[in-house]
């Protein structure tokens, strides 16, 4: 009982510093805005006009929100890949998910730009198709492993690595374009992105509370899964489809961004435990803050530069990784 008052108590105040943070950063910036100001003009709505009006409702705030939707949906997909392999190395990035859904998405950008409204269905498909090959190399008499998931996967990565490379010297002329989502930016991402994406991300986040039941069986293990007269099979198939789903729709949005999967779930098993009940929301506020912040920094420690939030993540994820590792964490 006690570690289930802490564990929510964990909880309910990360969501609320998230909330802080966001409000943080939509004043930080070129132009300075206190958080007096950043309230009134929230409270007063859009049709007011002024400058802080276009700055916070037309350009801060769709960012912010993206930057929130964004590292939700890559945390609870890696949280769900690791309740399906058994294994908290697993992310969207290792098992291939990602760089199939972004080698269908820079196929639409680089060879056919006028089909830029199919991106998320592209992103989605990519990535069940390299899921579903995945899936397909790891199938065994006995079923499915975690191992050969995750062998099949690095295999998957690799191939759509190189799908990804011949695309880029292809179509090097248009390469300028796509450079900016490729490194998992942010930058010039607006109300558009924001309304191709939140919709997507709702649907997600709900099937992944109807899920938590299922990730906390598989976690037990295959053996007790079969026991509670559960098909593991199945239960991997639907978590790895719904991570599937909710990586897509943020390489969609915004490109490539590693290290939020593996970390942040890790990082929430540390502070409430393996609960997927606990786990899973923990997960969902710390991708959300963690990713806030990276796109914050990168927007503001460099300006008038314009950091990647994906380079950023891939800077400081990696030595931590390495730091989690050396410490046996995993």
């Amino acid at each position: 009982m006690i570690h289930t008052t802490r564990s929510r108590m964990i909880i309910i105040t990360t969501f609320v510093v998230t909330i802080v943070v966001a409000i943080i950063a939509v004043g930080l910036g070129s132009v300075h805005i206190s958080v007096p100001n950043i309230l009134t003009t929230l409270l007063n709505g859009r049709d007011q006009e002024g400058v802080y009006t276009t700055i916070i409702w037309d350009i801060r705030l769709p960012r912010v929100l993206l930057a929130l939707i964004i590292g939700a949906s890559i945390a609870i997909s890696g949280a769900l890949l690791q309740a399906v392999m058994g294994n908290p190395l697993a992310d969207p990035g290792l098992t291939g998910v990602t760089s199939g859904a972004a080698a269908f998405v820079l196929l639409i950008l680089l060879a056919n730009p006028e089909l830029t409204h199919f991106i998320p269905l592209a992103a989605i498909v990519g990535g069940l198709i390299a899921a579903a090959i995945v899936y397909a190399l790891a199938w065994r008499r006995t079923g499915i492993t975690p191992i050969t998931i995750i062998l099949s996967g690095v295999a998957v990565n690799a191939l759509c690595g190189g799908v990804i490379g011949f695309l880029s010297i292809l179509y090097s002329d248009r390469l300028p374009s796509a450079v900016q989502w490729m490194n998992g930016s942010l930058a010039a991402k607006g109300n558009a992105s924001l309304h191709m994406i939140y919709l997507y991300a709702i649907i997600g986040w709900v099937l992944s509370i109807f899920a938590i039941r299922k990730a906390n069986i598989i976690r037990l293990g295959d053996q007790v899964a079969t026991n509670l007269g559960e098909s593991v099979t199945r239960i991997r198939i639907m978590l790895s489809i719904l991570a599937v789903f909710l990586a897509a729709i943020s390489v969609a949005a915004v490109g490539m961004i590693s290290f939020i999967g593996l970390i942040i779930p890790h990082m929430a098993r540390l502070l409430v435990g393996s609960d997927y009940k606990y786990m899973l929301p923990m997960s969902m506020a710390l991708g959300a803050i963690v990713l806030l912040i990276a796109d914050t920094g990168g927007r503001t420690l460099f300006a008038p530069l314009d950091i990647p939030a994906g380079i950023l993540m891939a800077v400081i994820g990696g030595p931590y990784f390495l730091y989690l590792m050396r410490k046996k964490a995993f």
